[in-house]
């Protein structure tokens, strides 16, 4: 008698979706089989499956690999890892800008902290009373994160301001010693083998800590950083990450020129090693063609060998401005004050109150005509900035900014700024671009994102809490650069989706993820694109201490799965928590 072949027992099933792999292939339809947290089948898939899902009319993508957030802490105590959680991302890696609390010795905490707190602006109260500090190496703390099961993977870079303070306390602003290097290499070498996905060093003069200290290593000297980036070429591990100097133009504290001195060790230690070097570059607003020179370098130090990937955003970088922000146009109005402290809701009534709205509107106007600054405002101030209405338009037309719709109106820009504000109950925010969108438009980051040279990064997912909330870059990739942008050429479809998940994934050896194909992790997203859409951003105090943040989160995402179960369904969080440390190097199932 011929024995009966069964088909095999699948545990999930996706149908008839619409399959935009990651590679950059065309989408096709296609069936998805998932066995055991892998991708077993892609095409025509016969058999039974513990789980079906039906997605006529919805596309598959790969999970979202977010190169450069800063959870740092919030990890330590949050499975959830929000807002990114609700943005597609299934695997997220800390430990950019060379911050971090690890390692980190005993009395040395509260610093740490005050850093994170001034350069990624995450309320330090929460820091202080979330996480538990049961580490003090990395290795440790990689531990530590292991224990917390949650939604997603995430793995983390060897914090360079952590590394010198450990190991030059006091002193960790200074040169380091032939002793501090020695030791440095150690530590270094001892996190690589642990499972550290790279290095990064922060050097931008516009990065200090809450006291308004520089980040230790703003000003280590190159060859310091050569040290380190051999330990890794030896043991041929890891990325290295560089917010360089002058990445923000002449505005901050980096001197002219910076950028192009950066420029030259990085170059230059980018020919002589076999590791990965991406380093931050943006546009200025008053230089808007700055970075087609940089660009050009790093072409040409890569058709000689190196491997260096400039990190672009896809999004102006500025802050959210509302009485629901750390920071609006009136704050430094002298009739602020006596209300400054009142829940929002409140605040926006008082705004509205007989003769504060006329009194405030004066005290703004009476700033003059200074200079564009970003924490006091003046009139010239206002041709910056826009209305971020229902529309959620983040490539706003110069006609619409508040000092434009003013002019128009016969009106002072303060009182259009006002009323914006106070409408809504005070959730309304104006939205004041700083970098990233130089002529008036995203032109620039499109020849930016289209250079296949370029990373795909600065979401900064946990971090600007109070000013903005650009972790929802992975779901703006998709609505705004493959769907809906109007003012100039789109991204395709299947570019924009392998900008967030092969090529990040490529870049730090997670070859088990990032494509949807056998073999692979099955961490996927499922999204009926036509309603994929940002939600309107808002402030929680959902923080340990009670502390508050602006998030936003977003709809269409059908379901987000990780490691092949759902942990997102309708854009709302299930009870399923398979994220783990990853760490080192992956390689596709076999």
């Amino acid at each position: 008698m011929t024995p009966v072949t069964m088909a095999p027992m699948f545990d999930t099933i996706i149908q008839g979706a619409t399959v935009v792999d990651g590679t950059g292939a065309p989408a096709r339809t296609a069936d998805v089989a998932v066995t055991d947290g892998i991708v077993v089948e892609v095409g025509r898939v016969d058999g039974p499956a513990r789980r079906t899902v039906d997605a006529d009319g919805l596309h598959l993508v790969p999970g979202f690999v977010d190169i450069h957030t800063h959870f740092d802490g919030q990890a330590t105590w949050d499975p959830y890892l929000s807002p990114s959680c609700f943005h597609g991302v299934t695997t997220a890696i800390l430990g950019n800008c060379g911050i971090g609390f690890a390692p980190a010795r005993p009395g040395g905490h509260d610093w740490l902290i005050e850093l994170m707190e001034g350069v990624e602006d995450i309320p330090g109260a929460a820091l202080a009373e979330g996480m538990q500090w049961d580490w003090e190496t990395f290795p440790e703390y990689l531990d530590a994160l292991e224990r917390l099961p949650r939604v997603m993977d995430i793995g983390t870079h060897v914090p360079h301001a952590a590394v010198r303070a450990y190991v030059m306390g006091e002193r960790a602003h200074d040169l380091a010693t032939e002793a501090d290097l020695v030791a440095m290499v150690a530590i270094l070498e001892e996190s690589l083998e642990a499972g550290a996905l790279g290095f990064s060093t922060g050097r931008t003069a516009g990065h200090w800590d809450s006291r308004g200290r520089p980040v230790p290593g703003t000003y280590a000297a190159a060859e310091e950083l050569g040290v380190l980036l051999d330990v890794m070429t030896r043991m041929d591990k890891g990325v290295l990450e560089v917010v360089p100097a002058g990445v923000g133009g002449v505005e901050g504290r980096d001197v002219p020129g910076a950028l192009e001195t950066e420029l030259e060790w990085i170059l230059g230690y980018g020919a002589r090693t076999n590791r990965p070097l991406t380093f931050l570059i943006m546009q200025r607003l008053f230089e808007p063609d700055h970075w087609l020179g940089a660009f050009e370098r790093v072409r040409e130090a890569n058709r000689h060998g190196a491997s260096i990937r400039p990190q672009v955003a896809d999004r102006c970088f500025g802050v959210l401005l509302g009485i629901q922000s750390r920071m609006n146009p009136f704050r430094h109005a002298p009739s602020w004050a006596a209300i400054a402290d009142l829940p929002i809701r409140e605040r926006a009534a008082a705004m509205r109150s007989d003769g504060l709205r006329e009194r405030l509107i004066a005290e703004g106007e009476a700033g003059g005509e200074g200079p564009v600054m970003l924490d006091r405002f003046t009139t010239k101030s206002w041709d910056s900035v826009f209305p971020l209405d229902d529309s959620l338009d983040y490539e706003p037309r110069p006609e619409s900014s508040v000092g434009a719709l003013a002019r128009a109106r016969g009106v002072s820009p303060w009182e259009v700024g006002f009323d914006v504000l106070a409408e809504a109950d005070g959730t309304r925010f104006l939205l004041y671009p700083l970098l990233n969108y130089g002529r008036g438009s995203y032109d620039g980051l499109y020849e930016m994102m289209s250079d296949p040279m370029t990373v795909q990064g600065l979401g900064d997912g946990g971090a600007h809490s109070s000013l903005v909330c650009d972790a929802s870059m992975t779901t703006y990739m998709l609505t705004h650069w493959a769907r809906d942008r109007d003012r100039g050429p789109r991204l395709p479809l299947e570019i924009a989706v392998k900008r967030l998940t092969k090529d990040p994934a490529d870049l730090y050896a997670l070859g088990d993820r990032g494509v949807i194909a056998p073999g692979r992790r099955a961490d996927l997203n499922l999204i009926d694109l036509e309603r994929l859409a940002l939600a309107y951003p808002t402030r929680v105090e959902d923080l340990p201490a009670g502390a508050g943040r602006l998030v936003q989160g977003a709809h269409g995402y059908v379901e987000t799965i990780v490691a092949g179960r759902p942990v997102v369904v309708d854009d709302e969080l299930t009870d399923e928590r398979p994220g783990r440390v990853v760490r080192g190097a992956r390689t596709v199932a076999g």
